[in-house]
Formats: C-alpha cells, sequence, structure tokens
C-alpha cells in the first residue's frame, strides 16, 4: 500500500506489529526540553504508558510556574569575531558534537523477554534526523507479529560510550496517523512509525483530511469475515499440532536405544576415506621428494661447474691483470703512434695540396695549387675561365675533404664523390622539397635553381669541414671560410713536438721483394739495401743520387731473377722493366698502401 494515501487503511484496532515497516527519530536532543516538567514530559497517551506511571515508585518534583520561567541573568554572548581561529573551530566542533551521534533502536515484545529484541536496526553515523532501513516482522512468530504493543529503545553514542537515550511503550493502536512529512514539526526526541497504509506518530495530533463525497464500495460480509477467522484458527491449530507431533516423535527418540552399528560404520567408512588421502599425499610428498632431491643434485653439479668457471675466470684475470700494464702501454704507444702517422699524413697533404694566402689580396683569402677560391662568395659576373678556376678549386677542397675523412676516422655526415672540377655532394639528412638529394661543387649552367643548388652545395662542404674541426676540438669561426677552417685543420692536425714518424715500408716494391724470397731468389735485397726501397733521403742530396743507384742495381737483379725463376734465356740488351714483360704473370695487390711522398 502507498504511504503517500490521503486516509489511514488500517483501523486503530486491527494494527499490529506485521504492519510495521519503519521508525524514524526526529529531533535528536541530548538536554531536557524547557517550559515542561518532569510530569508533560513522562506523559504519553497510551494506555500502557499511563500504567508504567502508575506503577513507579519513584518521586520527582514537580516544578511551578516560576520554575518554568527561563532565568533572568545575563545572556551567554556568542559573539566569536574577536576570537581566534582555533576558538572559534572548537566552539563549531561542541556545538556539533552537542547535537549529533550515532544511534540504532531495538524492538521488544512483552512476554518475549526485555532482553531479547526482536530487530536491532543499523548503526547511523552523526546525525540528529535518523532514518533507519525499512524491515518485515510478517515472517516471525504469531504471537509476536499480531502484537499491537512494543517497546523500542533508542541507544546513542557520545565520547566513544553507548547509552539508552529512551525507551517508549508504544501501543499501535494509540498512534496519530500523519500520512506525509512534509511540512511537520516534530518535538524533541520524537518517533515517526510507517506502517503499511502510511506514517504515524505519538506526540503530534491526527490529521485527517475532509472525507471525499464517492460512492460506497462493497466491501466483505460479516460471514465472509468469520470464515476467515475460522480458517486462521485451523491453521494455528494445525501448526500447534505439528510442533505437539514433532515433540512426541522427539521424546519417542531419545526414549529408545540408541544403534551406535550406523554411526561406526560412518566412521568406519570416513575414516578410509582419510587414509586413502593421506596415502595420496604421502605418495605424492615422495615424489616431491624425489624431486628436490634430483633438483639439488643438479643444483650441486652446476655450482661446481660455476665454480670451476670462476676459478678459471679468476686465473684469466689474474693473467690478464700481469699483462694489463703491458697491454695499456701497447694501447699508448699505439695511440702515439697512429697519431704521429696522422700527423705524417696531414704533413704530406698539406705540400701536396699547397694552401697558401693569394698574393695582393684582402685578407683570409686563399688558393689551394695555385687556384683561388672565395670564402663563398660567387660573382657572377666571372668569365668561363674563372668558372672553371673556382669548380677546380672546389674539386680540390672536396677531394681533400674526403681523404681527411679516412684518415681521422670521422664519417662525414654529408658523403662527398670527390670527381675533379666536378665532385658532387648528397644531402640524406635535411627534408627538402627537392626530390634530387645529390647538389653539384661546380659552377651550375642554369638560372636562380641551379645557383641554389651550387651554394647549398657548398655549404654543405662548409658543413662537412666544421665536423672535421669539431672532432679535433676546434671551434668555427665561420664556416664559409672554406680554405682558411681547412688550413687551420691541417696545421693542428700534423701539430706536435715530437719527430714525425716515416713512412712504413712495403708497396709495390716490398711485394716484389717478397715475391723472389718466395721464389728463393738470393739477392741485396734485404737487411740495410732493403731500406733504401722506401727511402727517406730528400731528391737531389747525395743520399738520394745513392738510393737510386742502388734500385737501378735492384731493379737489374729482380730482372735476372725473374727470367732464370721462368727458365727463360736472358735476352740482350737493355732488358725491359718488369711490369712490361707480358710473359711474367704476377698479381700484386697494392691496394692500400702508398708510395714514398718524400721521393
Amino acid at each position: 500500500m502507498s504511504t503517500e494515501s490521503t486516509r489511514p487503511l488500517l483501523l486503530p484496532q486491527n494494527r499490529k506489529l506485521r504492519h510495521l515497516r519503519g521508525i524514524f527519530l526526529r529531533n535528536l536532543t541530548f538536554s531536557r526540553p524547557r517550559g515542561r516538567t518532569i510530569d508533560d514530559a513522562s506523559l504519553n497517551k497510551s494506555p500502557a504508558k499511563l500504567e508504567s506511571l502508575r506503577e513507579t515508585n519513584q518521586l520527582h518534583h514537580t516544578l511551578s510556574s516560576e520554575n518554568l520561567r527561563p532565568p533572568a541573568g545575563r545572556r551567554r554572548s556568542t559573539n566569536l569575531a574577536n576570537a581566534s581561529p582555533l576558538v572559534r573551530q572548537k566552539r563549531i566542533e561542541e556545538a556539533f558534537d552537542a547535537k549529533l551521534a550515532d544511534g540504532f533502536f531495538t524492538l521488544h515484545v512483552q512476554g518475549e523477554g526485555e532482553d531479547d529484541p526482536i530487530y536491532i536496526s543499523e548503526i547511523a553515523e552523526r546525525s540528529a534526523n535518523f532514518n533507519f532501513r525499512f524491515f518485515e516482522l510478517s515472517e516471525l512468530d504469531a504471537s509476536v507479529s499480531r502484537s499491537p504493543l512494543v517497546t523500542v529503545k533508542v541507544w546513542t553514542k557520545r565520547q566513544g560510550k553507548w547509552t539508552l537515550l529512551l525507551q517508549d511503550d508504544i501501543d499501535l493502536r494509540a498512534l496519530n496517523w500523519l500520512g506525509s512529512l512534509d511540512h511537520v514539526h516534530f518535538p524533541p526526541n520524537s518517533l515517526v512509525f510507517h506502517m503499511v497504509d502510511g506514517i504515524y506518530s505519538l506526540e503530534l495530533s491526527k490529521k485527517y483530511p475532509p472525507p471525499k463525497q464517492t460512492t460506497p464500495l462493497p466491501t466483505s460480509s460479516y460471514n465472509a469475515l468469520m470464515r476467515l477467522a475460522t480458517l486462521d484458527n485451523s491453521i494455528q491449530d494445525a501448526l500447534a499440532t505439528r510442533d505437539a507431533v514433532a515433540k512426541q516423535i522427539n521424546d519417542m527418540l531419545e526414549r529408545e536405544p540408541k544403534n551406535e552399528l550406523p554411526e561406526a560404520q560412518d566412521r568406519l567408512a570416513i575414516t578410509n576415506k582419510y587414509l586413502a588421502a593421506q596415502r595420496r599425499s604421502v605418495a605424492a610428498a615422495r615424489k616431491k621428494k624425489e624431486d628436490l632431491q634430483a633438483s639439488i643434485a643438479a643444483r650441486r653439479a652446476a655450482i661446481a661447474e660455476g665454480r670451476a668457471l670462476q676459478e678459471k675466470a679468476a686465473r684469466d684475470v689474474e693473467n690478464a691483470t700481469e699483462q694489463l700494464a703491458q697491454s695499456k702501454e701497447l694501447a699508448a704507444q699505439t695511440k702515439e703512434r697512429i697519431h704521429g702517422q696522422r700527423r705524417r699524413i696531414c704533413e704530406d697533404l698539406l705540400r701536396i695540396y699547397n694552401i697558401v694566402p693569394v698574393p695582393l689580396s684582402p685578407p683570409l683569402t686563399f688558393q689551394i695549387c695555385g687556384t683561388p677560391l672565395p670564402n663563398t662568395v660567387y660573382d657572377s659576373t666571372l668569365k668561363s675561365a674563372g668558372e672553371d678556376a673556382l669548380s677546380g678549386a672546389l674539386g680540390y677542397v672536396a677531394q681533400l675533404t674526403d681523404a681527411l675523412q679516412y684518415y681521422l676516422s670521422v664519417p662525414l655526415p654529408y658523403p662527398i664523390t670527390p670527381f675533379g672540377s666536378r665532385s658532387t655532394i648528397r644531402d640524406d639528412i635535411s627534408l627538402l622539397s627537392d626530390p634530387q638529394p645529390i647538389f653539384p661543387l661546380y659552377v651550375p649552367r642554369g638560372g636562380s635553381s641551379a645557383q641554389f643548388r651550387f651554394e647549398y652545395g657548398w655549404f654543405l662542404l662548409n658543413k662537412d669541414i666544421e665536423a672535421l674541426c669539431a672532432s679535433q676540438g676546434l671551434k668555427v669561426v665561420d664556416i664559409r671560410h672554406t680554405l682558411p677552417n681547412l688550413k687551420y685543420l691541417l696545421y693542428v692536425c700534423s701539430a706536435g713536438t715530437d719527430e714525425v714518424p716515416e713512412r712504413k715500408r712495403g708497396g709495390v716494391r716490398g711485394l716484389w721483394a717478397g715475391r723472389l724470397k718466395s721464389l728463393g731468389i738470393a739477392g741485396s735485397v734485404g737487411g740495410d739495401d732493403a731500406s733504401s726501397l722506401g727511402g727517406g733521403s730528400r731528391r737531389g742530396s747525395d743520399a738520394s743520387d745513392a738510393a737510386a743507384a742502388s734500385q737501378h742495381r735492384q731493379r737489374e737483379e729482380l730482372q735476372k731473377g725473374v727470367w732464370r725463376a721462368n727458365g727463360e734465356a736472358e735476352p740482350g740488351g737493355q732488358p725491359p722493366v718488369p711490369f712490361e714483360d707480358r710473359e711474367v704473370k704476377l698479381t700484386l695487390r697494392t691496394k692500400g698502401l702508398r708510395e714514398n711522398a718524400a721521393r
């Protein structure tokens, strides 16, 4: 039934505990209401409450009309304007704690014992108006669900202690129908009862709206109600008979002798079941034990193997430690040799690609191999000869820069393809709209697009030179100074206080000497004479002439040795150069070897 009906549907004498659905508590108060006597506060309109008051032996002093008036003393000031925030916060917390609490209620029925509640609600936390959950009492025993009397106890928790706040003996037949909670002012500690047909209260008066003028509806007749009552009595008698028969059966079972055989059989079956389970557990434990033993044995073998490897590694470390100083010294020597060879190579490159200032020219104007190269400034008024000279100078710079990347072990960010005055450079890094990533390092023949490609290629060449300088720890002030930056790089790479090492002996003549030695030809190739093959004397000196004569004699001996090795007769006249003899089939691998540039 709806709780928003305009009139109650149950007659007062028909209200039972099974019709109760919920209880609310309004205006929680812990102090005695002012303006009321103890007698008035304790008075209740229910007959049970009046009867309990008559049986009470305690005496209370009734307040007079003078005592009901509030004291005329000065009101307590609540002005907290000048108080500190801590004091105001404390006052606010005290005010809230004085009005809020945790609470729950219990329902008791007379005859079932006051200590055994028939229902215990949930605990509502920190509130002054409690809306407890609805419940269902129709499933309880008939003696309880048919009772119109119930005792409500409200328990509250303050300062960590539970106390009994309110205990009322309620007669559901004396409740006043409210219908709704809207626009209702409840007194302190007021209980609100939710029945199946609406909302009721004990303290407030009834609010019945005027009856509607409707036609009467047919209801059940007296005979139908009597038959329903007779049927209910029959059901209750059947239930009582069932309880009596069940009690008699239990008494008969208790008087009969106990047969322990089925119980023993059950215990035996359970014992056999547990025994089989334990046997399976023992078998599983044994298998696990065997697996663990095998695992332990494998781990011990692995530990032994690891210890052996560790001892071997320790011996290797000890041996390597003994050779560490020698290896460090060898690495330092190798590094010094590499540095020396780089110095020598850079000096050779500086002599080969002669970079000198242009006479009678502005500062920082240099020429390479006698070809002047401006500092990234292209004059369109140059004639064809000047354009060819510019392309040739850029070809020299491209060839020198490409060679330096291998000697200094520094890869260029923009690869160069040296091809004389038609060298090119490639840009695989930048995201350009031009689909062709190869840019010319020579003066183009075309419009503004070709001019842009040429200038951009020159810019990439300068960036490669900057990368080489950065690898040697040099800071380039202006990358547009192509030849000054390149000359500065060669000067720094060839600088040093130690003596420049000699060129490694070998080359084509060294391979030829090794070929003759493999053929078993003895000659003057070896010892001190062999050192003259890669001689380091200056051209035009006496030592250079002596070396040239020695090399001529060695060449003749090599020719004679080759003829004797091939079984041919020595022809008359001037013997040909070994490399011009088509009958001699020799394979000379000279890739990566260099002749003595000083010669």
